[in-house]
């Protein structure tokens, strides 16, 4: 009797072990799949995180201290806000991995240089790039005129010239931004301060930055003509004064000598 009651014990306790240990295997791929949530979500620098929003995927980077653009966006997102962050330049392919990418916003960085090949890929779909309050002077056109975006370039330290003439003739400027670009630096004093567009209706940078262009090549060039006349009036003296007093110096020869040297200078001379 004490031998059965120990087996039924034994039989006892291996189903209370099977009983504890199937609930966990039935855990096993929720556990799994929490493991992997949590590697995905930590790929991401801190600051950023995933999100949907209207049925577009987004991406958010808002005050995330970035000082470059993050390596591990996924690349099904449709908006991607990497605004208020310390972003100081954009190279060459820096959204590149993002083919369906509809609005960037890069506003509030610290962003001062642009190469022309950072919104490559971007111009067939992306309709929205805000690169407001940033610290551009200067960009060229080819950096974003490629684009069918609606550009926002207001709140920027611009120096008004030629170069940014032709930039917001190549780009579509966001609504209501037009008269936030305004002239940090110019050639003239007056326009200082003011809208550009409100500059561009009276001035025309380009045409005077080529008439500019055109008197220094004008300059240069009678520079050059008044050298090489400079030159040859030298020259010429120089032969003539040579000339003179080598017949001075067969003039004090004996005749038969002098008339011999005199038509051979005379034949030199000519």
């Amino acid at each position: 009797p004490s031998l059965s009651r120990r087996r039924v014990c034994r039989a006892c306790g291996h189903g209370a072990m099977g009983e504890r240990l199937l609930p966990a295997w039935l855990l096993l791929p929720s556990l799994l799949f929490a493991a992997s949530s949590v590697c995905t979500a930590t790929a991401f620098p801190p600051g950023c995180y995933p999100a949907e929003e209207g049925g577009l995927k987004t991406f958010r980077c808002s005050h995330a201290r970035l000082t470059e653009v993050p390596k591990d966006i996924p690349n099904d997102t449709h908006k991607l806000y990497l605004d208020s962050n310390r972003i100081p330049f954009l190279p060459h392919d820096a959204f590149r991995d993002l083919p369906l990418l509809l609005e960037l916003d890069l506003s509030h960085n610290s962003i001062a240089g642009i190469e022309s090949g950072a919104f490559r890929g971007l111009a067939d779909h992306l309709r929205s790039l805000d690169l407001s309050s940033n610290r551009l002077v200067s960009l060229s056109k080819e950096a974003v005129g490629h684009l069918k975006a609606k550009v926002n370039l207001s709140d920027n330290p611009w120096l008004c010239d030629c170069r940014l003439q032709e930039l917001i003739r190549a780009v579509a400027l966001a609504a209501g931004s037009a008269g936030g670009i305004v002239c940090e630096a110019a050639a003239l004093e007056e326009h200082v301060g003011k809208a550009f567009l409100q500059v561009i209706a009276h001035t025309d940078f380009c045409n005077a930055y080529k008439r500019t262009t055109d008197i220094a090549m004008l300059v240069t060039m009678f520079g050059w003509f008044a050298m090489v006349i400079s030159y040859l009036v030298y020259y010429v003296r120089q032969n003539q004064e040579d000339a003179r007093r080598h017949l001075e110096y067969l003039k004090s020869l004996p005749s038969k000598q002098r008339r011999s040297e005199e038509s051979s200078t005379v034949s030199t001379v000519v």
